[in-house]
């Protein structure tokens, strides 16, 4: 619940306050939001399957963003685009944990289904 809190926080921030990122930081900020959102889904799996720690989420959550945006700044440097490797990853991660997210849902719907028509 608390990654979900948080996304919500952050668009609620996003779209009611300008925030000007200054173009330094352009590039990094995009693969730095991927690698969030993998974290933020990642959370809210964790929290459906009763699993869900916060100090792995945080230290994930942060450590992800981190090595984003550190792949980022050495594909810079070397004038080679490493960043892809991260949005990749991070973007395979964050569809895969909203699969299993939807059928963790959809499963969990099915069960209280059955369950009211076994009460019948």
């Amino acid at each position: 619940m608390i990654p979900l809190i948080g996304l919500l926080i952050g668009i609620f921030i996003g779209l009611f306050l300008k925030v000007n990122i200054p173009n330094i930081f352009a590039p990094y900020v995009p693969v730095a939001i991927l690698a969030a959102l993998d974290s933020v889904f990642g959370g809210v799996r964790a929290g459906i399957e009763k699993k869900f720690d916060t100090e792995i989420f945080v230290s994930g959550f942060f450590g992800n963003i981190i090595l984003a945006a550190g792949l980022t700044y050495l594909g810079d440097r070397l004038d080679v685009p490493i960043y892809l490797a991260a949005v990749v990853v991070f973007g395979s991660r964050l569809f895969n944990n909203f699969a299993i997210i939807r059928r963790l849902l959809i499963e969990r719907g099915r069960e209280k289904i059955k369950h009211k028509e076994e009460q019948l």
